[in-house]
């Protein structure tokens, strides 16, 4: 782990555990941002749950996996986005139409692109996940 980017490493632990049949893994710094993040991909089904443990430095998430998750990644650097134009950002980071979410962070929280287009809202994008 490098520690620069703890959403980046996060994401990436989500991706490998899932890809070798994990039922759950450890995310070994927590941040308010990564919370979000896994609130997001919970409420989409993307993992199971989660839940935060404090151990005295920094936290961790010890989350849930389900199996869904075939691929999941940060957005660097994060890209600001306009209320129109999430049609091109879905082209570059989801494989297919209506396949995964890119998690946005918002002036009104995070949320996934399709809650921002709904809402006409920009934002920033974080990360995604299919």
């Amino acid at each position: 782990m490098t520690r620069l980017d703890p959403l980046a490493d996060a994401m990436s632990a989500l991706t490998n555990a899932s890809a070798v049949g994990k039922r759950e893994v450890v995310v070994n710094i927590a941040s308010k941002l990564i919370g979000k993040v896994l609130r997001v991909l919970k409420e989409e089904g993307y993992i199971e749950d989660f839940e935060y443990v404090d151990d005295g430095r920094f936290g961790k998430y010890v989350v849930k996996l389900n199996g869904r998750i075939n691929k999941a990644g940060a957005i660097k650097p994060r890209f600001p986005v306009k209320a129109n134009e999430f049609m091109r950002w879905e082209k570059i980071y989801l494989p297919a139409e209506n396949v995964g979410v890119i998690v946005v962070s918002t002036n009104q929280g995070v949320m996934t692109h399709r809650e921002a287009k709904e809402r006409r809202i920009g934002g920033v994008l974080i990360a995604y996940c299919y």
